[in-house]
């Protein structure tokens, strides 16, 4: 083989000073982007795990509804999350995260601005590279926003009619939520008090349940729920491993909506910071489960697999609101207490004749203010009494605009549908098609 001929001395000489040229023309190095790029890779793979939550809520509720009413829940899933997007571009994500811009300083954000996202082809010297781009950090927080509503969701199962549903998704995806979550994550007056939810027990689960409560109360149980005699009848739903599966997958969507909520993963400090994340997760779902499993053995001489299933999801918003600060242990025992708290919580509700289809209000709303009040045994610089300011003053507004709007939608179009359409069942009645045509209806 030939021989390629070498360049002569006086072209490499003169080659040299044009390649450090180049070099000092050349990009950011990564001690510059880095920080940038792998921020905005967490929001990104964070927010798609956290979208795969819809799907979880979707099979869970599926799962736990009867047979002749599974279509509309499903409808009401893929709904209210495209709904939710829409809202939060047009209102949502500037209302939530206002910077200087303040209607009310501390209390109310921007009204109706909808978000703008980066020029094609961003170069680094435009990028903001203290942080990551516009548009991942609007695509996760758009997850959670989307996941409030789904709370509600599975609450008001069987008997709400579709279109003031989405209405009231519309408006708590649009206004409610950002508005409540800027105080803590928008830098609001919450966040200058000293309250501490790093994930979102109080400001996503337990904001979601104090809509559900409304509603709940507002349109009152089911048909035959609860009998005159003041026997609570069960109404089983059409499929355990639906059920099961949806509850696997929003453990795994999890990990992004705690992980993620790091908001960096630029140092060795920051990933470290989420892996630990990952891990006290993990484990407060597995004691919320575990607990949850012993204790239905001991109470009702049988394990009861939807308590079980419940108890998992209760350990995971246990830990939402201080996942990063707890040891192994201290995830174990708050994601324990969570569960405990399902099994005697739902017959609690039972009682109080509040019909939570899905078991949404002990999962988010209860464990969610267990959770927020369990940040300050780990979390330095955090109260309890702060904590409770808080959580009441979230739940407070919550609940008491979600009434109001719930009462309006009443008077104005009626929220529930008729006894013949409930006993037939919202698939028939609100769409004319069943998600299990070949099977008697359940």
């Amino acid at each position: 083989m030939q021989l390629k001929k070498l360049l002569p001395l006086s072209a490499v000489a003169t080659l040299v000073p044009l390649a450090a040229v180049a070099q000092d023309a050349a990009a950011p190095g990564f001690d510059e982007i880095g920080p940038y790029i792998m921020t905005t890779l967490l929001f990104l793979v964070g927010g798609f795990l956290v979208f795969w939550m819809a799907a979880g809520f979707a099979m869970l509720e599926a799962g736990l509804v009867r047979s002749k009413n599974v279509t509309t829940q499903l409808t009401k899933n893929i709904a209210l999350f495209s709904i939710a997007s829409i809202m939060y571009w047009f209102v949502g994500f500037n209302l939530m995260y206002p910077g200087d811009g303040w209607t009310v300083a501390g209390y109310i954000g921007i009204l109706i601005s909808p978000t703008s996202l980066e020029p094609v082809g961003l170069g680094a010297d435009a990028a903001a590279l203290d942080y990551a781009s516009v548009a991942s950090d609007f695509f996760f927080q758009l997850m959670f926003c989307a996941t409030t509503a789904s709370i509600v969701s599975g609450t008001l199962a069987e008997r709400i009619k579709l279109w003031p549903f989405l209405i009231f998704v519309a408006i708590l995806t649009g206004f409610i939520y950002p508005i409540e979550a800027s105080w803590q994550w928008g830098g609001g007056w919450l966040s200058e008090m000293g309250f501490s939810d790093f994930a979102g027990s109080t400001l996503v689960h337990a904001a979601g349940g104090f809509a559900a409560l409304a509603g709940a109360i507002v349109l009152g149980p089911r048909l035959g729920k609860f009998g005159k005699d003041g026997r609570i009848h069960p109404m089983p739903g059409s499929n355990l491993a639906l059920a099961t599966l949806g509850t696997f997958i929003l453990w795994l969507g999890w990990f992004g909506f705690n992980g993620g909520s790091q908001l960096a993963a630029g140092t060795v400090g920051d990933i470290t910071d989420v892996g630990r994340i990952f891990a006290n997760t993990n484990m407060a779902a597995s004691a919320g489960a575990v607990a949850a499993l012993i204790l239905t053995q001991l109470t009702y001489g049988k394990v009861d697999l939807t308590m079980v299933l419940n108890g998992a999801l209760a350990g995971l918003v246990s830990i939402t609101a201080g996942p990063l600060d707890p040891t192994l242990f201290g995830a174990l025992w708050i994601g324990a207490i969570g569960g405990v708290i399902v099994v005697f919580t739902v017959p609690m509700l039972d009682k109080m004749k509040i019909d939570d289809v899905v078991g949404a209000i002990p999962v988010h709303l209860i464990a969610g203010f267990w959770g927020t009040l369990a940040v300050p045994f780990y979390t330095d610089g955090t109260s309890f009494i702060t904590q409770i300011i808080g959580f009441a003053a979230i739940g407070i507004f919550v609940f008491v605009v979600s009434l109001v709007l719930f009462f309006i939608l009443k008077g104005v179009m009626g929220i529930r549908v008729s006894e013949e359409a409930e006993i037939a069942g919202l698939d028939q009645s609100e769409l004319g098609m069943e998600a299990y045509p070949e099977f008697t209806k359940g």
